[in-house]
């Protein structure tokens, strides 16, 4: 039987309890001390009232406070809400009254817009570390009772509800069991992950984004494994903890490894990691060597969503590795190639045709909160439609395409940026790319790259130019871009995504 999500922090606190759970800035924190700072959270939430079907918000950066909300609250049985710590009060209080929370819980750094939030949500304040005047605070200096750490309910019952970013509309509250994260966390830690008690983490992804969340946090913990967290990614500070802890696994998004090699370029020193892994969007090849070259680690690229627990596929330690797609599915996962654009059912297409990724298995979410139409058009006859485009080679291997909302339509002829951006990020100017459909009176729309330059590259005509020919002399005709824009720095979202969208309203 799964257990609770709680149990992955208890179980490990019983069985590890003097090992280092935590390191933050100066401070270690040990399995022991994290579980009853877990518990004695769970305890204050129960004596005011909240326990079992009722839902807590976390406004929590990337402290120590964050796990012991995190597991407190699933501790008291209640449902955890976590949420991006660069939400303004206005976007708290959508997420308070969307999920139904009962309790929203604060740091020092949060409490500003939390307060007022919560107050505009008429819900109770909650604060971990500081006092407020409003609020409750949940890490009194008192042992937690016997049983605070005691799990009722149903492995199907919702633990997480997690918001998606919202970037095609009102943000949606994916709900995922127990079942769900917990086993996605066990079937990873094995592979591709293959965390060992010895493994030291390094952090720098949001705790409250599902990557950072369970495929960091909650793997290690698993395992018993030591995680270094850092409140806010800067390539040099990540530099300087990876050599100073000794760490030997790094997960990141694309936009954190350019950052990192940018870094290495300008002179910081490289640690030496065990491995790597990538996610939340595709990383090119020639980065990937890169990174590969420059820490003398394996990179593996995967594949996940915030509807999936998150992890769907991953290049996975022990067999070939695939630069250029995700991998296999996970142990219970399977992947499928649907006909993109078909309503209302799922029909399967054959290995090597583009189409739209289907997911079935343990990972998949029970729903979006509130919205059965828009739960309904993802999950159709047992999958989820996920609305990447990607094709599944004859070796069970995926390859992702790109986005189907971010195809560029130009003359009749579907262009994938994603291909667009390898050849991009091979030119010896371009640091970072998004490619973009603009509107076009002509063609509907023509390709855009937007592209940050490396330093010591004159940003203007005759680089743009030189750009767009590089790219024509590799690509189909219809496929370059006749339009190269540059930018100091790519938008991005909280999971370190770039916001594509932004781009096309600021280029089009």
């Amino acid at each position: 039987m799964t257990r609770p999500l709680a149990a992955v922090l208890a179980d490990t606190a019983a069985r590890r309890p003097d090992e280092p759970a935590l390191i933050f800035e100066s401070t270690t924190v040990t399995y022991r001390v994290l579980w009853e700072r877990a518990r004695t959270c769970a305890a204050e939430l129960r004596r005011h009232g909240i326990g079992a079907g009722d839902r807590v918000a976390l406004l929590l950066p990337n402290t120590p406070q964050f796990p012991v909300a995190y597991y407190g609250t699933l501790a008291s049985g209640a449902t955890v809400v976590p949420l991006n710590t660069q939400l303004r009060a206005g976007e708290i209080q959508f997420v308070l009254a969307d999920s139904g929370a009962r309790a929203l819980v604060c740091a020092g750094t949060t409490v500003d817009e939390g307060a007022k939030a919560a107050a505009a949500a008429g819900i109770t304040l909650c604060t971990l570390g500081i006092g407020h005047p409003d609020g409750v605070r949940l890490d009194p200096r008192v042992p937690a009772p016997a049983d605070a750490g005691r799990f009722h309910g149903s492995p199907d019952d919702i633990a997480a509800i997690l918001y998606t970013s919202g970037t095609t509309g009102r943000p949606k509250g994916a709900m995922l069991t127990h079942r769900s994260i917990v086993t996605n966390i066990e079937v990873t830690a094995v592979s591709p992950f293959a965390v060992r008690p010895d493994d030291v983490l390094l952090c720098s992804l949001p705790l409250s984004h599902t990557f950072g969340q369970t495929c960091v946090m909650g793997v290690a913990f698993h395992a018993g494994a030591t995680v270094v967290l850092m409140p806010r990614f800067t390539a040099a500070t990540a530099l300087t903890l990876m050599a100073e802890h000794g760490c030997t696994v790094f997960m990141g998004v694309p936009t954190m490894y350019h950052a990192l090699l940018e870094a290495v370029c300008d002179g910081a020193p490289a640690p030496r990691l065990h491995r790597a892994y990538s996610g939340g969007s595709a990383l090119a090849v020639p980065v990937l060597n890169r990174v590969e070259e420059v820490f003398g680690c394996p990179v593996y690229e995967g594949y996940g969503l915030t509807e999936t627990s998150p992890c769907v596929a991953y290049n996975q330690p022990g067999s070939v590795t695939r630069p250029g797609t995700v991998g296999t599915p996970i142990a219970g996962v399977e992947v499928g190639i649907a006909r993109a654009g078909l309503e209302g059912r799922v029909e399967l297409l054959p290995a090597g045709t583009v189409g739209e990724v289907v997911i079935r298995g343990h990972n998949v979410m029970s729903g979006y909160l509130g919205l059965p139409e828009e739960t309904a058009a993802v999950l159709v006859d047992g999958w989820f439609r996920s609305g990447d485009l990607g094709v599944l080679e004859p070796d069970g291997c995926l390859r992702l395409v790109d986005r189907k909302k971010d195809v560029v339509l130009r003359g009749g002829y579907n262009v994938y940026p994603r291909e667009v951006e390898e050849v991009l990020l091979r030119h010896p100017a371009v640091g970072q790319t998004a490619v973009i459909g603009v509107p076009d009176d002509r063609l509907g729309e023509e390709v855009c790259a937007v592209v940050v330059a490396r330093p010591g590259f004159t940003r203007g005509p005759a680089l743009a130019a030189d750009i767009g020919a590089w790219c024509r002399d590799r690509l189909a005709g219809y496929k370059y871009p006749r339009r190269v824009e540059f930018a100091e720095s790519l938008p991005t979202g909280p999971s370190g995504k770039v916001l594509k969208r932004l781009l096309v309203h600021l280029y089009a």
